[in-house]
């Protein structure tokens, strides 16, 4: 309360009115967060969360290398909520601990069963927090969540997003090479929309980069996207890492990271996400739908 109430002191100094409403509105949303996160709370105690996953193909061979893990809420009887109307609430909170051992024990437990059946050559990307990172006790938590489910670590991908806010590199640098040490690699996601790509790039011990949907959606209308699409590819390609397209969408899109040398690629055009159940039947099949 009172870090609101220090917030809008220059609003309630000069213009008292506007100051109330503006405290009013605040706390509204506070207590609605409030209500999400203890609705997340009972979401995880009842198993309301779901993952989905979607397919990474290689664009060269069209052949299915991976999947990304996806987390849905299913409350009953509301249909599917997807993350971006709960995550960013969740990492505001202490939440986002629990949600995210979830995530990577439900990512797992699907992973060791695709090894059971023969897939295990395909490759799992699961999302992680800056959170996470940051804390040493739910970093280490998850260090035992990986240890003690008997998969192939080379075939696991974190995904860190290039906007997170990270407010201690060097700590995440180490944690991210202790997931290193193991044989997992490190991806960073969204790659152009934060002021800091430059910096992650230098200095965290990534392997992949994803290409962020919105410079995707616009090729080949925009020359502007066309062009910068092709610096990132350059750019990554010089720095041996391995770049994975977002948001494909269209023929043409896909055409244009073909051209360009693009070995990854998820969007719509290849294949939206899916249950687990329908995404095994889809490795299986391998080929581009």
């Amino acid at each position: 309360m009172a870090k609101v109430k220090d917030k809008y002191r220059h609003i309630r100094e000069s213009k008292p009115r506007l100051y109330l409403n503006s405290f009013k509105d605040q706390i509204k949303n506070n207590v609605c967060q409030a209500r999400l996160i203890n609705k997340i709370h009972i979401g995880i105690d009842r198993d309301e969360f779901t993952l989905f996953y979607q397919p990474e193909y290689n664009l060269v061979t069209k052949e299915i290398t991976g999947v990304e893990a996806l987390v849905r809420w299913v409350p009953s009887g509301n249909g599917i909520i997807y993350p971006e109307a709960f995550i960013p609430i969740a990492e505001k909170s202490q939440i986002i601990y629990q949600l995210e051992r979830m995530i990577i024990h439900k990512a797992l437990q699907q992973k060791l069963q695709w090894e059971r059946e023969g897939l295990g050559h395909i490759e799992l990307s699961i999302n992680l927090s800056s959170k996470s990172l940051e804390s040493e006790k739910d970093f280490t938590n998850i260090e035992r969540i990986l240890s003690s489910y008997k998969v192939n670590y080379k075939t696991i991908i974190f995904e860190i997003t290039e906007t997170m806010v990270i407010t201690n590199i060097n700590i995440v640098m180490e944690r991210l090479n202790r997931l290193r040490k193991h044989g997992i690699r490190i991806a960073l996601d969204d790659f152009g929309t934060g002021y800091s790509s430059l910096i992650h790039l230098i200095r965290l011990p990534i392997d992949i980069i994803k290409i962020d949907r919105s410079f995707i959606k616009s090729i080949p209308d925009c020359n502007g996207e066309k062009t910068i699409t092709k610096s990132i590819l350059g750019m990554a390609h010089g720095l041996n890492y391995k770049v994975v397209a977002e948001g494909i969408e269209t023929k043409e899109q896909l055409k244009y990271l073909q051209q360009n040398a693009c070995e990854g690629g998820q969007g719509f055009l290849l294949c939206i996400p899916l249950p687990s159940y329908k995404v095994t039947d889809v490795i299986k099949g391998k080929k581009l739908m």
